[in-house]
């Protein structure tokens, strides 16, 4: 499986704010609480967050896959630190209603936690 990386650098390396979700497995640093665009999303596997944003991931191969509002081009993420599979990114939608998705990232919510302290640096 050939792997595409994706990092979200912020200014001089420094996280913007203090709240941000990390990998349950290692803690490394996923997804800031800023870029959270739905609360209440729920994936095959139970509940998630959609983010606008991730950072320190892997992108593995798109691929079509059913989901529960329809058909959609996906890849999973996974973190780059351990490569457990969290979500996955929304490549493409085929349905109007669910475009809004294109480019964000779906992050299963047992498989991140909040951050207890903001580190000072990445």
């Amino acid at each position: 499986m050939q792997l595409r990386r994706r990092t979200k650098l912020l200014f001089d390396g420094r996280l913007v704010g203090s709240r941000f979700y990390c990998c349950v497995y290692c803690r490394n640093i996923v997804a800031l609480h800023d870029d959270i665009v739905v609360k209440n999303f729920t994936s095959g596997t139970g509940r998630a967050f959609l983010f606008s944003h991730a950072m320190n991931i892997l992108e593995g191969p798109k691929q079509v896959r059913w989901l529960i509002t329809d058909i959609h081009m996906v890849a999973d993420i996974y973190c780059s630190n351990c490569r457990e599979v969290l979500g996955w990114k929304y490549e493409q939608a085929y349905r109007q209603e669910n475009k809004f998705k294109d480019g964000k990232f779906v992050l299963d919510k047992f498989k991140i936690t909040k951050a207890v302290e903001s580190p000072l640096h990445l």
